[in-house]
């Protein structure tokens, strides 16, 4: 299905913020921040699908919609479950995320299927970026941790490869509406780790 090889991930340290630098995170804030922005991420993502489905539910693209939307559903409902297991406070942007992200997926699907699966393309080419910077930084104590994140990133890359072959980069101004995407879902990662 994929075009693209799934990039090999470099060694993972020992234990999760081995070798990091005053001012660094700690291993604690580290976990942290994983934790919340991928909840966050996901909420978003979640809404993404709803605000398209709302849109295109009856459309051709609408059992690829439903099928992703059922993934981040999952994704999200354990990050929901790391939250609290982990007692990490989640954003305090999940009200302005819930907004943003059904408002993006409604808004690319009234552009047509093509402009909805580039809106996917551009958040899941982030998403995967993402993850894989994560599981990077997580050490062997942290194993199932990355393991999960390992998961659903190639869920996340499932979804970018279906959203490929169902034509996005046919969608009108594709690099106009992808580079503003990926600028935004780069911007809400930032936040969301840190707010």
């Amino acid at each position: 299905m994929t075009d693209e090889p799934i990039r090999e991930l470099p060694g993972h340290p020992k234990v999760t913020g081995e070798g990091r630098l005053p001012g660094d995170p700690t291993r604690e804030e580290i976990l942290e921040r994983i934790i919340r922005v991928d909840q966050a991420g996901e909420l978003g993502a979640v809404r993404i699908y709803a605000g398209q489905l709302a849109v295109l539910g009856k459309g051709k693209s609408a059992g690829e919609l439903r099928h992703m939307a059922e993934q981040e559903a999952r994704h999200k409902e354990a990050f929901d479950k790391l939250l609290i297991e982990r007692d990490v406070r989640p954003t305090a942007l999940s009200p302005l995320w819930h907004v943003l992200g059904f408002a993006l997926g409604a808004g690319t699907a009234l552009l047509g299927e093509k402009a909805a699966m580039a809106c996917t393309e551009a958040v899941e080419e982030v998403i995967d970026e993402h993850y894989a910077a994560q599981a990077a930084k997580l050490g062997d104590d942290e194993t199932p941790l990355r393991e999960t994140i390992e998961t659903f990133r190639a869920e996340e890359i499932e979804h970018r490869d279906m959203a490929r072959e169902a034509g996005a980069r046919e969608a009108p101004a594709y690099p106009l509406l992808t580079g503003a995407i990926k600028a935004g879902s780069r911007l809400a990662i930032w936040l969301s780790e840190r707010i």
